[in-house]
C-alpha cells in the first residue's frame, strides 16, 4: 500500500481565473443555448442579492427544477451577487442569468470590475467573507472570466435525479 491519499472526484483546482489566450480545452463559462438563459439586471447594492436569489430559484423552479438543491443554488446566488454588489463599481450594474439543461443549474453574475474574487477563510467571529468559500465548497464546479468590460462568476451544480 502507498501512501498515496484516494483522489477526489471534484476537480483538481477549485478555482480558475480565465482571461482569455487558453487552449481550446481550457474550461470556460457555460454558455446556455440560444434563447435558454433567463436574465436580470440590478443595481450594485447589498438588496439586490435578496432579489437575485429569489429570481433565480422562480427561474429554476420553472423550467422543473425543484428539490432539496435550489436552497444550495438560493445560498451560492446570494453570495456571488452580494460580492459584485460589495466589491463592484458604485456605478455599476449587476447581471444575473440562470438556466438549465438535461443535468445541471447554471447561475452566472456579471459587473462592471475586473477584480477577482477571493476564496477567504475567516475567523469564525468575522462578520462577513465567507461567499466564494461557500461557492469553492457547494458548487459542482465554478469559475470567473475576465474581459475588457468586467468580469463573470459563475457556478454549476449537478442536479440529482429527484430534483429534476
Amino acid at each position: 500500500m502507498t501512501g498515496t491519499p484516494p483522489r477526489r472526484e471534484r476537480r483538481p483546482h477549485p478555482f480558475r481565473l480565465i482571461t482569455g489566450g487558453l487552449s481550446e480545452d481550457a474550461p470556460r463559462n457555460p454558455v446556455p443555448a440560444a434563447d435558454a438563459a433567463a436574465e436580470l439586471s440590478l443595481p450594485p447594492e447589498r438588496s439586490s442579492a435578496r432579489i437575485a436569489r429569489h429570481w433565480v430559484i422562480h427561474t429554476i423552479a420553472a423550467a422543473g427544477v425543484t428539490g432539496s438543491q435550489n436552497q444550495v443554488v438560493e445560498l451560492l446566488t446570494a453570495e456571488v451577487v452580494a460580492n459584485a454588489a460589495v466589491h463592484g463599481p458604485a456605478d455599476g450594474s449587476i447581471r444575473v442569468r440562470a438556466w438549465t439543461d438535461s443535468r445541471h443549474v447554471y447561475v452566472s453574475v456579471s459587473d462592471d470590475s475586473s477584480t477577482s474574487p477571493v476564496v477567504r477563510h475567516p475567523e469564525p467571529s468575522a462578520a462577513s467573507g465567507r461567499g466564494m468559500a461557500l461557492v469553492q465548497a457547494l458548487a459542482g464546479d465554478w469559475g470567473v472570466e475576465i474581459g475588457p468590460d468586467g468580469k463573470t462568476v459563475w457556478f454549476s451544480m449537478e442536479l440529482e435525479d429527484e430534483d429534476y
